[in-house]
């Protein structure tokens, strides 16, 4: 019987680990893609010197995605971090970063519930944020960004939403089969 709950625990594990290392590839080409397509994030990203790394990891090894600042705001998908990055956002276990990526716990909340550390700056730590909240707002069903995200903005119309979700999911897709 105990062998049984720990091979459940442990198959449980495996699951959460890769559905999350699943989604560190949507999440880190979506914010690499809304930040080609849409004005709002990359304004944020232009606030940050180009060049800058920036990585979101499970604690102790994984899965990650690792992301670079470019000239104008845009930001890329980059295989390692060269060196250093300038910010890591680190989840603490693996479920914890199941919560956040299947939903039932947004990013702030998660920062409030000390199941993340930034080793880096706060501030550029939340421009990061922001920018999630803004692809999770983009391409996520009302009802699920609403619950997650603390500030729905009500003037995003469904054409916009659906016109930019389109685009997002498509430059996703493209960079994800790409590899």
């Amino acid at each position: 019987m105990k062998n049984d709950k720990l091979s459940l625990e442990k198959l449980n594990y495996q699951a959460q680990k890769a559905y999350v290392a699943t989604m560190m590839k949507i999440i880190g080409n979506g914010l690499a893609a809304m930040s080609t397509r849409d004005e709002e994030a990359r304004n944020e990203l232009r606030s940050i010197r180009p060049g800058f790394v920036m990585q979101m990891t499970v604690f102790p090894s994984g899965p990650t995605f690792t992301l670079q600042v470019g000239e104008n705001g845009s930001a890329k998908v980059l295989a390692d971090a060269p060196g250093r990055p300038d910010l890591v956002i680190r989840f603490k276990h693996v479920s914890h970063a199941f919560q956040v990526f299947s939903f039932q716990e947004g990013t702030a909340r998660a920062f409030a519930n000390d199941r993340m550390v930034v080793d880096g700056s706060l501030g550029e730590a939340m421009i990061f944020v922001r920018c999630l909240n803004k692809m999770q707002q983009l391409i996520l069903p009302k009802f699920i960004a609403q619950g997650i995200i603390k500030r729905y903005d009500e003037n995003l119309g469904l054409a916009e939403k659906l016109s930019k979700a389109t685009r997002i999911y498509g430059e996703v897709f493209k960079n994800i089969i790409r590899g």
